[in-house]
């Protein structure tokens, strides 16, 4: 696959749009869908082509990207009415699914589309925002069939800097689960350190300069820590995706028999976030509980 191969993608959000400006922008043709009509419409200005439904998506594009907000949400794109399996047998079409999901889940919708339509699948959850995607810079983590990551790596390159084959379908979700505990707890670390500072009457700003040769330093401490200095809370991705993360880690975490305590306490802590009505906030919004401010 390469800049000729036509691309389609279902969830214009934040993550959505990031993707698809930087597929315009690098010479693909872009076919896009989201239920949400505004968002469609708005894709239009940076090249976007608006389709029906993620069938007609399907039927329009070589690649077929998914990046939607919950499991539930990738079912009903794979599955549902009007959903990419009703395109039936063809040939020579893969699809990409970016959404963070469940595991087994993602592994039975994969196994329904081959044997429905013979469409291979790839899982490839991201880490990285929306301006990562924008800019070519994402992490993002493979699953699937070793020849078909292959033949995607081209036109993943594109949107990452890193493309990292895991394993078999499944693997990337795996793969993010692992993400999501290292750094969804670190949200929580990194706004008690910058309470911290506070109260000690530090310039809490110059942390990342100050620590960033030593083992403190990296990527999240210099992309988090400006912004809850900020009191910058703008989504980039909202606290209640961040929660719906937490949740799906302690989920698979229980079916292991696994104790993770730190992610269990940044899951109640987000619990408390989202119930004072700030799911709509970036997940460094979580400072604001623990400083008692309004946000």
């Amino acid at each position: 696959m390469n800049s000729r191969t036509k691309i389609g993608f279902i969830g214009l959000g934040k993550m959505g749009e990031g993707f698809t400006r930087r597929f315009a922008a690098s010479g693909f043709d872009v076919v896009g869908y989201d239920i949400d009509r505004g968002k469609l419409e708005a894709a239009a200005s940076w090249g976007v082509t608006a389709a029906a439904s993620p069938l007609d998506v399907a039927r329009a594009a070589d690649l077929i990207m998914i990046c939607v907000v919950s499991t539930q949400a990738v079912e009903e794109v794979m599955l549902g009415a009007g959903g990419l399996a009703e395109i039936g047998q063809v040939q020579g079409k893969t699809v990409v699914d970016f959404s963070t999901t469940d595991l087994e889940t993602t592994k039975r919708l994969a196994a329904e589309l081959a044997r429905r339509c013979g469409i291979a699948f790839v899982d490839a959850p991201v880490s990285g925002g929306p301006g990562a995607a924008e800019e070519g810079r994402l992490a993002i983590m493979a699953g699937g069939d070793e020849a078909v990551v292959e033949a995607v790596r081209p036109v993943m390159n594109t949107v990452a800097s890193r493309f990292t084959r895991m394993g078999g379908v499944g693997a990337g979700q795996a793969t993010k689960l692992v993400n999501q505990a290292l750094v969804l707890s670190n949200y929580v670390v990194i706004a008690e350190s910058v309470s911290l500072g506070k109260r000690l009457g530090i310039d809490v700003a110059k942390i990342p300069e100050a620590l960033g040769t030593g083992y403190a330093g990296g990527n999240l401490l210099n992309d988090l820590l400006p912004r809850m200095v900020a009191q910058d809370y703008a989504p980039r991705g909202y606290a209640r995706q961040v929660l719906k993360d937490l949740d799906l880690l302690g989920e698979t975490a229980k079916k292991l028999k696994l104790a993770m305590p730190m992610a269990a306490e940044a899951t109640t802590l987000y619990r408390l976030l989202l119930a004072q009505d700030k799911g709509e906030l970036d997940g460094a919004a979580i400072l604001t509980l623990l400083e008692g401010s309004d946000g």
